[in-house]
């Protein structure tokens, strides 16, 4: 339960955030007034002259859903999705679902939100079919059918931004046809010419682009034209479905250069971005840049975050003086989002996280659904029962209504901290606000203080590497639930409570406590153990008591006696430290 105190220690959190942010920002101008952002050299200016590093999220799930946002990773594509909800509920309720989805999935209470957090631009994944008809449904073959709902949605968002100083970055997410063999990333249907198959797709992604570069032609809030999004195809050796070893690729370059020529024939003054093959990072006959106006981006998942791990395209902006954008990152722990963060502002980079919200615990916001949508869930995956076509839309039209509108949805402060503070700052902030009264209290495992690895916290497993590794995709809290660090949490139905599970031995977690009154207070933990081995040692201002407690070996919570503490009245610091693993931990306590 939210209380009052933990409200206004995430508000107090959230300002240093966004004051350590304002700081750090490379002499941008944002908060003064958006202008025309523009290439300069390695960097990305605004009108005046200054660098601006770009921090921002980008919208996924939006007008493209892809199947893991939603536990569907099985399904994949939205238009598959979308036929499995139209076999339960019918077309027409289908098309209520996805009118309700559209409409609150993201509204202006996220994007002040962003604002507030420290954010100062937004990349909006567009699907082609908001905007225009597939070519396999036009009337009339080789026109272009103009819908308005899409360019409607981008209107309001870039409204939505430009009134909180933040830029927005178009990123044609879903090309006409789709653009790659990473099929649910641009809904492509393999039983359809892809984007690479059909002249008439290319033909309409370049108009598309024209009427979107006319209708922003004036918009300073836009802030570039992100033209294509992970292209990955192997156009001179079909074995290579991601294009990742391609060597020329020319009809990529050829279809970005030819949707330049559209935009510039209607607007001269927007930054143009462009994607190399291999899901954005496969630059390999692509420059130099045709465009003075132009920069690269590139994609950064589950690698190692070492100067080395960019270094392609740290080489690549000196050989063509352009800049860089990390474009698109994330899907990690906050391990990973601090030190990939750190790395590429410690370079001028600036960069776009993925996505915002989801069905999931380690973004900005959780989607939290209701009961009935996921039994839907499991049906769909073979789990469960077939709903009724009433049960059915009834869970559908919560999630779109209820579950994924921001007022419902889960906020995760330790995330944002991890993006915007912990990058640059090894200093601890309380998860939340521990206040021990004369007769003591009770600190909720879980809620060990926000920091980086190693000051707030230590786990042994604490991200996904497997890109460097080779090997398998590698949990960190393995109960993807609460919080997004290593440390393992789980949830106890009968107590309604999370917990601190899966200890080993050597981790710790450590607690900032302000005391009303100093004194002595007799510390316990709440715990349990599968094996008679776990201890637990304890630190206290960062002075090691000589503790070794054991923890009976039982499947009931029990009262753990670790020590008498000395504590000041203020502010202290506790530290919890696994001497032996083997043990779960629901509470603290302390008494006078």
């Amino acid at each position: 339960m939210t209380t009052k105190k933990s409200v206004k220690i995430k508000k107090l959190a959230a300002s240093l955030c966004l004051g350590l942010s304002s700081i750090l920002l490379m002499n941008s101008a944002l908060a003064n007034s958006l202008g025309y952002l523009r290439a300069d050299g390695q960097y990305i200016v605004n009108e005046q002259g200054e660098k601006v590093l770009l921090r921002g999220m980008g919208l996924g799930g939006w007008m493209l859903q892809e199947g893991y946002m939603l536990k569907l990773g099985n399904l994949g594509q939205q238009h598959v999705m979308r036929a499995k909800i139209q076999e339960l509920i019918g077309a027409e309720a289908t098309q209520e679902f996805y009118n309700a989805w559209l409409a609150n999935h993201t509204t202006k209470a996220d994007i002040d939100a962003m604002a507030k957090w420290g954010f100062n631009s937004v990349r909006l994944p567009m699907h082609y079919n908001l905007y225009t008809l597939p070519i396999e449904q036009e009337p009339v073959k080789g026109q272009n059918t103009w819908l308005e709902q899409g360019f409607a949605m981008t209107d309001q968002l870039v409204a939505w931004a430009k009134a909180n100083n933040m830029y927005v970055i178009l990123d044609l997410h879903a090309a006409p046809g789709g653009q790659g063999n990473d099929f649910a990333i641009s809904d492509r249907d393999p039983n359809t010419p892809s984007l690479w198959q059909s002249e008439a797709n290319q033909q309409k992604m370049i108009e598309l682009w024209r009427k979107l570069a006319q209708r922003y032609a004036n918009e300073p809030a836009v802030g570039a034209y992100d033209i294509i999004n992970e292209p990955n195809w192997g156009f001179e050796n079909v074995a290579d479905k991601n294009g990742c070893k391609e060597t020329k690729n020319e009809p990529l370059k050829k279809l970005m250069v030819d949707v330049t020529k559209a935009i510039r024939s209607v607007d001269t003054k927007h930054l143009i971005i462009i994607e190399g093959n291999c899901w954005g990072n496969n630059y390999a006959g692509v420059l130099p840049q045709w465009d003075s106006n132009m920069a690269l981006s590139f994609h950064k998942y589950w690698n190692n975050n070492t100067l080395g791990d960019i270094k392609t395209h740290l080489e690549l902006r000196q050989k063509y003086n352009i800049p860089i954008w990390l474009g698109e990152s994330g899907e990690n722990s906050n391990v990973w989002f601090a030190d990939a963060i750190g790395l590429v502002e410690s370079q001028g980079i600036g960069w776009a996280w993925w996505p915002l919200k989801k069905l999931g615990f380690n973004n900005p916001l959780e989607v939290k659904p209701n009961a009935g949508y996921l039994a839907l869930v499991d049906y769909w995956n073979g789990k469960g029962e077939k709903p009724s076509a009433i049960e059915a839309k009834k869970a559908l039209m919560q999630l779109a209504n209820h579950d994924i509108n921001f007022a419902n949805n889960i906020q995760h402060p330790e995330v944002i901290d991890a993006m915007f503070r912990q990058p640059h700052s090894t200093l601890n902030l309380p998860f939340k606000e521990h206040r021990i009264s004369k007769s003591g209290g009770t600190v909720a495992a879980v809620d060990y203080d926000m920091g980086r690895s190693g000051y707030a916290y230590f786990d042994k497993d604490y991200a996904n590497y497997h890109v460097s590794t080779g090997g398998q995709r590698t949990p960190w809290n393995r109960g993807t639930t609460y919080r997004n660090e290593g440390v393992d949490i789980a949830f106890d139905a009968a107590k309604k409570s999370h917990f601190i599970d899966s200890i080993e031995t050597g981790e710790w977690t450590e607690y900032t406590v302000e005391v009303d009154k100093a004194g002595v207070y007799k510390l316990s933990a709440e715990a349990n153990s599968a094996v008679a081995t776990g201890r637990i040692g304890v630190s206290v201002n960062n002075e090691t008591l000589a503790v070794d407690a054991p923890v009976a070996q039982s499947d009931k919570w029990l009262s753990t006696p670790l020590a008498n503490v000395k504590l000041q009245q203020g502010t202290n610091k506790i530290r919890i430290h696994a001497k032996a693993g083997g043990y779960n931990l629901l509470s603290l306590q302390l008494k006078n």
